[in-house]
């Protein structure tokens, strides 16, 4: 399923902060795992991913570094930076109420139901 760009808007940022929240990843390997871990409901290629980083970077909620990756690559990882945490945390509250709200409505449920 193809999620709308507006939806989009909202989830890729607080997806790709809730991956940097595990570890730090290079860009790619975000591609990946937002691929792998949502079924494709959030995939977004490179060309999507970079302006959400550089944007992510320039609000100070990730910071890059550039780092020789085991195969001898250099690759920038980005990891959570205090402010990201913190942000991460507002929207993690904000999608909760956003999801119950939605519940209450009828319009989602919740897994298992």
């Amino acid at each position: 399923m193809r999620i709308e760009r507006e939806l989009m808007r909202g989830a890729g940022p607080v997806a790709v902060l809730g991956l940097l929240e595990k570890r730090p990843m290079y860009g790619y390997e975000l591609v990946l795992a937002l691929q792998e871990r949502t079924g494709g409901v959030l995939a977004m290629g490179q060309s999507t991913l970079y302006p959400l980083l550089y944007n992510l970077e320039a609000k100070k909620w990730i910071r890059g570094a550039w780092r020789t990756a085991d195969s001898g690559r250099r690759r920038k990882y980005y990891e959570l930076t205090a402010a990201g945490t913190k942000r991460l945390e507002a929207q993690r509250e904000q999608w909760q109420e956003l999801v119950g709200a939605m519940e209450g409505l009828g319009l989602v449920s919740r897994i298992g139901d």
